[in-house]
């Protein structure tokens, strides 16, 4: 048979045209299914059992990268709807957001789920995983795969497959059931050994491995308010009947898409409204509004927003900067790559902030920094405050809701509000949009409008950025007083125009492109939506462009 020949860590092997990536790598070391996920062939994820037809390089993908850790969760999540669908025949199955440490679905049909329900789909989906059944790839014309949906009463799916740009479509078959996850999946059921389920009123969580110990589960971690926001938000997807890309692409083509804008714009502002009422309601001790979320939320744009719903109560609100307080650069400590950890409260000057915030407080005179980024170090330009009764301080910043911060002012003095894009529109039913893709997809039209900066750039970021949100914010969110969702239903409608071009420009031998080709992908599927109708105090204005606000 014909030779080929493949690299993998500078080595090289000859094997016959054909073989498959897991009997490649089988040469260079022993492959467990459940840690090596899939594998990167010339730079091209492929599935473990993809034949290899010409010279390559492979490189396994580990259930500790992002990508591994994304393909054991669909697999696992078609393994959770089949089960589903074997224990309750007539179910209908919704995987909704992260949460917990996994992913929050829910099962409607003709009965209420119970815990010893969700026991039941778990024993039968580890019955399904002991049998080790192939996850089968099988390409075919759109329209085939519509008669399956069909049959399989998977409608989100098929109002979906009109939005389809390419002619042909890759369904995955394991045992009886089909389904489309928008990705690669594992060799076979066998791989999904570490799994859960956690019963939560009125769903369950699917639990899966821990990232940095993928042996073991996930820790569960209970976030009861993140969760009422959750359910907020998908109350709101429902009354206004956009659910998924296929109910929002039907409501731009019959012409409202600027009707929906306003909508979803004045709730917003409802939002925003009831938050600073409740600020004034409870003005006589509240001194200190602090604003904490993660990247790309809108956090600026909000303050701003705030601030003018408090002046109509009444009140006059002063914002400070968090960034002013910054220690000099050299003595900003160092993370474990050995840089300066800007991201860490304790780059901030914790004492300088605790004692000038006490002292407005109570009504002194205080000379605030201004933070020189150029020189790296505070400086003094004769910039004096005071703030009466009727005046909170506002502060925006990463450590809002972290008590270290603001340790020496009495707690019922403070007012915490945790702000982030919780994602509720999905592709449809099976297919949720990350939270995460949405805030990188907003960060990176503005990180290209306004500061010059490229897809590329954005992304060797994203990692850090990524890491100190997970260690300096959202172990915090569940010590806010009110939460707010930034997400607006309409925006990756009107995002697309400003990022497709830029992603599809990144060449296949990237380092980045199976993360942008992913983003891509999904993006096609969204109608596009013109930006007119956005008021230019938006939260999305902050990232487009338009803003009222200097943000």
């Amino acid at each position: 048979m014909e030779q080929i020949n493949i690299i993998y860590q500078g080595k090289t092997i000859s094997a016959s045209k054909g073989t498959t990536a897991i009997e490649a790598l089988s040469n260079f070391f022993t492959v467990d299914c459940s840690r090596i996920i899939a594998v990167m062939v010339n730079n091209q994820i492929r599935e473990l059992n993809y034949r290899l037809h010409e010279d390559c390089d492979l490189e396994p993908v580990d259930i500790t990268t992002g990508d591994g850790q994304r393909i054991y969760i669909r697999s696992l999540v078609f393994v959770f709807i089949r089960a589903c669908r074997e224990v309750f025949p007539d179910c209908k199955v919704s995987i909704e957001h992260s949460f917990g440490g996994g992913l929050y679905c829910e099962v409607h049909g003709d009965f209420t789920l119970t815990p010893r329900q969700v026991h039941r789909i778990e024993h039968q989906m580890r019955k399904i995983v002991e049998a080790d059944e192939p996850f089968v790839k099988i390409d075919m014309p759109v329209e085939e795969a519509g008669r399956i949906f069909r049959e399989m009463g998977f409608d989100d799916k098929l109002d979906l497959l009109r939005y389809r740009t390419e002619d042909k479509i890759s369904l995955y078959k394991c045992g009886w059931m089909y389904d489309y996850l928008y990705g690669y999946m594992v060799p076979s059921t066998g791989c999904l050994k570490t799994f859960g389920l956690k019963f939560y009123l009125p769903g369950v969580v699917l639990r899966y491995p821990d990232k940095e110990n993928p042996s073991e589960l996930a820790p569960f971690k209970d976030s009861p308010k993140l969760f009422t926001i959750f359910r907020q938000s998908e109350k709101w997807a429902k009354i206004i009947n956009i659910e998924n890309i296929a109910d929002l692409n039907r409501r731009i083509e019959e012409g409202r898409g600027g009707e929906l804008i306003r909508i979803c714009e004045a709730q917003h502002e409802k939002q925003i409204a009831f938050i600073a009422d409740e600020i004034a309601r409870q003005k006589d001790r509240i001194r200190l509004v602090l604003i904490a979320g993660p990247s790309s939320s809108g956090k600026t744009t909000f303050a701003q927003r705030l601030k003018i719903q408090m002046m109509v109560n009444g009140l006059l609100p002063v914002p400070i900067s968090m960034d002013n307080y910054y220690l000099d650069r050299d003595d900003i400590p160092m993370d474990d790559k050995g840089e300066r950890d800007l991201e860490s409260i304790d780059a901030i000057d914790l004492e300088l902030f605790n004692e000038q915030m006490t002292r407005l407080i109570q009504g002194q005179r205080v000379e605030i920094p201004t933070y020189n980024f150029s020189l790296g170090k505070r400086v003094y330009t004769g910039t004096e405050i005071k703030v009466n009764e009727d005046q909170p301080i506002i502060v925006e910043g990463i450590h809002g809701l972290n008590e270290k911060l603001t340790e020496m002012i009495p707690r019922e003095n403070k007012y915490k509000i945790y702000i982030s894009a919780l994602t509720q529109l999905n592709i449809d039913d099976h297919n949720r949009i990350p939270t995460t893709d949405t805030r990188l997809i907003r960060r990176m039209v503005r990180d290209h409008q306004f500061r010059g900066t490229s897809i590329e750039a954005t992304l060797d970021m994203w990692a850090s950025v990524r890491r100190g949100e997970e260690k300096y914010i959202f172990p915090f969110q569940e010590s806010a007083d009110i939460m707010l969702n930034s997400a607006l239903v309409y925006e990756l409608a009107v995002l697309k125009p400003y990022i497709l071009s830029l992603l599809e420009d990144i060449p296949d031998d990237h380092r980045y492109f199976p993360e942008i080709n992913r983003l891509r992908k999904f993006l096609k599927y969204f109608v596009d939506l013109d930006a007119t109708d956005i008021p230019n105090n938006s939260i999305l204005r902050e990232f487009i462009g338009g803003s009222c606000f200097h943000v």
